[in-house]
């Protein structure tokens, strides 16, 4: 049986909060046009925390469920929900199998999770995982260091190049920005 894979997921942070997008392709082995409008981004503890995934789809709505009962359990604290879900997704024999990555962040963080025990803050405020996440995190760096365009508009550029090159990420785009409070 093949699984459903292929997703770009990308996330920019700048003074006013982060943005987070995902495109909605959804590919099943060798046709990259199964679905064109999934949902690969949402808002997750109070609209809060932004969540995207890309892997295996079953797996990710798996670490989507276990990462919200994190969250509920920590308050809402992203840093310390993510370490906890890393630490149970590693050593939990079951959870080790998951094929998928989350990139989780709030008003003021961006985190990358694995099933490594990973728990990665980028150092320059992007962050990307998936098939296309490497050209997206490309565009956005370079949109960061050549522009004064706000997080929102480097993830709908970055997004847009991401779509243009990757056969696994299509320009069907979900947006979801946490702004901080001032």
């Amino acid at each position: 049986m093949q699984e459903m894979r292929g997703t770009t997921i990308l996330a920019v942070k700048d003074d006013k909060g982060v943005s987070v997008a995902g495109d909605g392709q959804v590919t099943l082995g060798q046709a990259i046009a199964i679905k064109h409008g999934a949902r690969k981004v949402r808002r997750l503890y109070r609209d809060r925390i932004v969540c995207g995934f890309a892997g295996s789809t079953a797996d990710a709505f798996t670490l989507f469920e276990k990462f919200e009962a994190k969250l509920e359990e920590f308050g809402g604290n992203l840093v310390r929900s993510s370490v906890e879900l890393a630490k149970d997704w590693r050593s939990d024999k079951y959870l080790r199998r998951l094929e998928a990555m989350l990139l989780v962040a709030d008003a003021e963080n961006i985190l990358m999770l694995s099933g490594t025990g990973d728990v990665i803050e980028p150092d320059d405020g992007v962050a990307a995982i998936g098939s296309g996440g490497a050209y997206a995190m490309s565009a956005a760096r370079a949109l960061r260091r050549h522009t004064d365009l706000s997080a929102e508009d480097i993830v709908r550029k970055s997004m847009a190049i991401a779509a243009e090159i990757c056969v696994y990420t299509n320009d069907h785009i979900i947006f979801e920005t946490v702004t901080r409070n001032s």
